[in-house]
């Protein structure tokens, strides 16, 4: 049962992924048909065909390798300004790659494709074309996020408590095995046990535990009263929060992490307790903030890439562990997935909503990583029409002839450079999460 359930979260996650590159794909689709760009193929995946059906002038298929999809737009790069050619004026290897790209782009240029091809339109509609596909994956995300905190909910933590530390220990250190020689935490001394409801704390009314972990912070040194209820009896006791090194947090109570993906630490009061939690829904208004923390730590990772990828590399050819915060291929989180749906003794809904959770990450991804102003990403397109935009308004604020459209086939050679760097990473990626898995359950 157990590798049914396995195989079952793969197969989730994988057709989950499809589905989200094949809406990419829609992205870029929709606008480009809206604006009368003629688009010969629309393909899921690369290599050889496995079935295609032809609707209008549009072929649609699918193709053997799942590696991603692309649209196909007639007169992608534009002609020589002089002539009209695509053949070049120099032999150069570099020409040599931009004239064949172009050859490419006009195979299936017609007589009556005057107007319909891309490298004619206005700046503003080439950037909404090259959008569309990271705004899909965008717009995914966000679903994927409202079904989670909307639908499923997630864990809160309450004002109940799971656990009261005995000993006092310095933060990120493991806990002493003789309980008889070491110092009791203010809770511990104060009496609390598990399963006490903290009901005041220096006079104020506990409402959530965030808050309750804000004041404990703040009065550390000082003697206060704390009430609580056990069995249903209000008690009252006094605490004096010691100051010790604790984790920054966000204002969702969560660590905050540098560079390293090590938690920042602060001199704060302690008392020693512990939530239990609850899943709750949560309201519209939490989504897109839940949105915009997933994009900024996916952001984060984006930016620190070539460091994240060497410490990948450490641990797939050493004993170092992987971080659990750093990059995975589709290999890993399709491991995930499938440890995730075959613990059996987790609740079905908890694992349903991680796997929501998982392909809600992997479009924001996607929608971050395609923002990155190379080529062939998207946003390398959309920088080259920015930088075309850009040439154009300088020429016409100077009375100069229109240059035209940027001939973005000129950047080739660096698009072939960028997507071998992705190939290798894809590949070392592949290869960490097969021999050295991320253990994001601790």
């Amino acid at each position: 049962m157990t590798v049914l359930l396995f195989i079952a979260g793969v197969v989730f996650v994988a057709l989950g992924i499809a589905v989200s590159i094949a809406l990419h794909e829609v992205g870029h689709l929709l606008p480009a048909k809206l604006f009368n760009v003629r688009v010969t193929r629309y393909m899921i995946g690369f290599g050889p065909t496995l079935w295609s059906r032809k609707r209008g002038e549009t072929e649609y298929g699918v193709k053997a390798i799942p590696a991603g999809g692309y649209v196909a737009m007639i007169g992608m790069y534009p002609p020589n300004p002089d002539d009209g050619s695509v053949r070049p004026s120099s032999t150069g290897m570099f020409q040599t790659l931009a004239t064949e790209a172009r050859s490419q782009a006009h195979e299936d240029v017609g007589p009556a494709d005057v107007g319909r091809v891309f490298y004619a339109l206005p700046v503003w509609k080439k950037i909404i074309i090259m959008l569309g596909g990271p705004t899909m994956n965008l717009l995914i995300g966000i679903v994927l996020t409202a079904v989670l905190l909307m639908g499923f909910g997630v864990p809160v933590p309450t004002t109940t408590l799971a656990e009261v530390n005995a000993c006092q220990v310095a933060y990120g250190k493991p806990a002493p095995t003789d309980l008889t020689t070491c110092t009791k935490t203010p809770a511990a001394a104060a009496g609390l046990k598990p399963g006490d409801t903290i009901q005041t704390f220096d006079g104020r009314q506990v409402t959530d535990w965030n808050t309750l972990t804000d004041w404990i912070r703040a009065a550390a040194g000082k003697t206060v009263e704390l009430s609580y209820l056990r069995d249903g009896v209000l008690h009252a006791t006094n605490v004096t929060p010691v100051l010790t090194a604790r984790p920054v947090l966000t204002s969702a109570g969560q660590a905050v992490t540098d560079s390293s993906g090590a938690a920042k630490t602060i001199e704060a009061g302690f008392l020693g307790i512990g939530a239990t939690t609850a899943t709750v829904r949560q309201p519209a208004s939490a989504v897109l903030p839940m949105v915009g923390q997933n994009i900024a730590q996916v952001g984060g990772i984006v930016f620190n890439l070539p460091a994240k990828l060497v410490g990948v590399a450490k641990a797939a050819f050493s004993s170092e562990p992987r971080d659990p915060n750093g990059p995975i291929s589709v290999v890993g989180v399709g491991r995930v997935a499938g440890e995730v749906a075959a613990m059996e003794d987790v609740p079905f809904s908890a694992r349903a909503a991680t796997l929501v959770s998982l392909l809600g990450g992997v479009n924001l991804a996607l929608f971050v990583f395609n923002l990155i102003p190379l080529l062939p990403l998207d946003g390398g397109h959309v920088l080259g029409a920015l930088y075309e935009g850009a040439r154009r308004r300088i020429a016409k604020l100077f009375k100069r002839r229109d240059p035209g459209p940027f001939d973005i086939a000129k950047m080739l050679p660096v698009t072939y450079v960028v997507a071998s760097v992705l190939i290798v990473m894809s590949v070392l990626l592949i290869y960490a999460d097969i021999v050295k898995p991320v253990n994001i359950f601790g």
